[in-house]
């Protein structure tokens, strides 16, 4: 008799359980049926939601790859592909919008726009959700498209980040404060900044070479005597 106890117990127990689980469903079933429906709309909502992205990307992508190729036949025009990739952008991912908009300032610039191409790229400049060495280069090609459409203080103001240690633009940003400086009517500085940035081991081959260059053939005016100087003695017959 004694061994049938254990069975006995559990079946008790057995009972207990279903009887807690039925009071359970009672209270709480709608609460748990309406949570678990919940759960299944919301992940077939963000499996919708992932394939639509899927979807907008690929369509995004062919049509940036077919206004690219378009681009790239010969006798092209510029202007009209500048727009076209203009139109990309603004309903794009945030990827693709970047890519359309580089590639529309520069066929801006090739079409001779500069005004509207800085205009673009001074937009992905000041982007913060764009990746900081895109907005830097945007920063980069303004300077560069502007070398004749703004002050030197403007210009140095953009430059002076992309010119510190450390930055990825270093050696064309201080090139470029040569170019604005030597604009400017200062040509010591130019020539110390282009003999700088030779000497640094770092600095591609190609801009130290061409750095190199130019400070050999910037003409630096001799410095005025010291009023208080001694006057150099005058030669003597021998």
């Amino acid at each position: 008799m004694l061994h049938a106890l254990p069975d006995l117990f559990d079946e008790v127990a057995e009972d207990l359980r279903a009887e807690r689980a039925s009071r359970v469903w009672r209270r709480y079933g709608t609460m748990i049926g309406a949570f678990a429906l919940a759960v299944v709309i919301g992940v077939g909502a963000w499996q919708g939601w992932r394939w639509n992205e899927r979807r907008q990307a690929d369509a995004v992508a062919g049509t940036f790859l077919a206004v690219h190729q378009a681009s790239e036949v010969p006798g092209a025009d510029m202007g009209e592909m500048a727009r076209r990739f203009g139109a990309i952008a603004p309903g794009a991912p945030a990827g693709y919008r970047l890519l359309s908009e580089m590639r529309q300032a520069a066929l801006l610039s090739e079409a001779g726009d500069k005004a509207r191409a800085r205009e673009v790229w001074n937009h992905v400049a000041s982007d913060t959700t764009a990746d900081p060495l895109w907005r830097n280069l945007a920063n980069l090609l303004w300077v560069l498209h502007g070398l004749d459409l703004d002050t030197s203080a403007a210009l140095d103001a953009r430059l002076g980040p992309l010119a510190a240690d450390g930055s990825p633009w270093r050696a064309s940003a201080r090139e470029l404060q040569a170019v604005v400086a030597l604009r400017a009517g200062q040509p010591a500085a130019a020539r110390q900044t282009l003999l700088a940035l030779a000497a640094d081991p770092t600095t591609p081959p190609g801009v130290r070479d061409r750095a190199q260059r130019v400070a050999a053939q910037i003409a630096v005016p001799a410095s005025p005597p010291n009023p208080g100087s001694p006057a150099p003695a005058a030669p003597t017959g021998g």
